[in-house]
């Protein structure tokens, strides 16, 4: 099969610090070609891929995120090679969907995001203009604002398990990773660490106005006491963090699309606290693979429970149900879904 595959623009594949999206991108790409396709993969000149690399501009251009011309040229650089490819797979947003959609080559489109809000009614509108439009959630739950939408398939995430090392031993701090931003919950994070009267570490992007207006307002009171922000690390650097981690705080308050710091954590054997919203009560198993509060107060007594688990149980599950090869499986099915139709 010949794939033409759009990743984001605006970070290399794989993304040296946070980018979960090209990180899967990154896993499908090389999935693929071992699975014997023909992959072309759309993304900056400073990817690594065994898949063949064609890039519209030699380095990634972070400090350009969100100026639409450059995401433009971007998804059009693939778009017009359409007639080349059996199926083009979209990994890039809402701008790639919209024109890859009208395309007459077959066109798969992974939701990476949550759909509400006006995220949700776009896609409403796209699907209008586009009813042969193929659509693929994370998670089933990232379906519930929308369920009219044009699903094909549901294919979680997964994780290069190499790369993450089982380590089960009982840390002394707590650990934060994810974005500087009122739903992903930094700051409930640090008070939960707080209450708990345990180190926290910190880590995660804090770029737009956006970010650091929360980050300012909500976030930096509460460091000191053993409460400290680290800023974005590199991947090597988050694993070591997950591997020497007590447990791994996700104190969402949104309709978290999937969460793949959960697997990330469960993978290195350090136990995840979570609240239910989205994709949580899909990925963690309640009492076997973390800990589900409903309301993020609850946490600090959940500690307790989490240093229960069995360490050994959270990767076993992380391997059968978010291996590469999995998710790339059920890819191929999509793919031949699409075509068939």
């Amino acid at each position: 099969m010949r794939i033409g595959l759009l990743s984001p623009v605006w970070l290399p594949v794989p993304p040296s610090g946070y980018g979960g999206v090209e990180e899967i991108v990154a896993l499908v790409a090389d999935g693929l070609v071992d699975a014997g396709h023909d992959v072309t993969l759309f993304a900056s000149g400073d990817s690594r891929t065994r898949a063949t690399l064609d890039a519209i501009f030699e380095k990634a251009p972070r400090d350009r995120f969100g100026e639409t011309s450059w995401e433009l040229r971007h998804a059009l650089h693939c778009f017009l090679r359409h007639e080349e490819f059996d199926l083009i797979h979209d990994h890039s947003g809402l701008l790639g969907l919209a024109l890859g959609s009208l395309l007459p080559t077959p066109f798969v489109h992974t939701v990476h995001g949550s759909l509400e809000g006006a995220t949700g009614e776009t896609y409403v509108q796209i699907a209008r203009l586009a009813p042969s439009l193929c659509l693929v959630s994370l998670s089933l739950s990232q379906r519930r604002s929308h369920p009219e939408l044009p699903w094909i398939a549901n294919v979680p995430n997964a994780l290069d398990l190499s790369l993450y090392e089982f380590s089960p031993h009982r840390g002394d701090y707590l650990l934060y990773l994810g974005r500087m931003s009122p739903e992903k919950g930094a700051h409930r994070a640090a008070m939960v660490a707080e209450d708990a009267g345990l180190p926290l570490k910190l880590a995660g992007r804090c770029r737009g106005p956006e970010e650091r207006e929360y980050f300012d307002e909500l976030v930096r009171p509460l460091l000191g006491d053993g409460r400290e922000y680290l800023g974005e690390v590199s991947r090597e650097e988050k694993i070591q963090l997950l591997q020497d981690a007590r447990a791994t705080l996700f104190p969402v308050e949104w309709e978290e699309p999937f969460g793949l710091v959960l697997i990330e954590s469960m993978a290195c054997g350090t136990p995840v606290v979570a609240t239910r919203h989205g994709a949580v009560p899909e990925v963690v198993d309640d009492g076997r693979t973390g800990i589900v509060v409903d309301d993020w107060r609850e946490m600090t007594r959940a500690l307790e429970a989490a240093d229960e688990l069995d360490p050994r149980v959270m990767r076993r599950a992380v391997e059968e149900r978010f291996a590469p090869a999995r998710m790339v499986a059920d890819y191929v099915a999509v793919y031949e879904q699409a075509l068939g139709a």
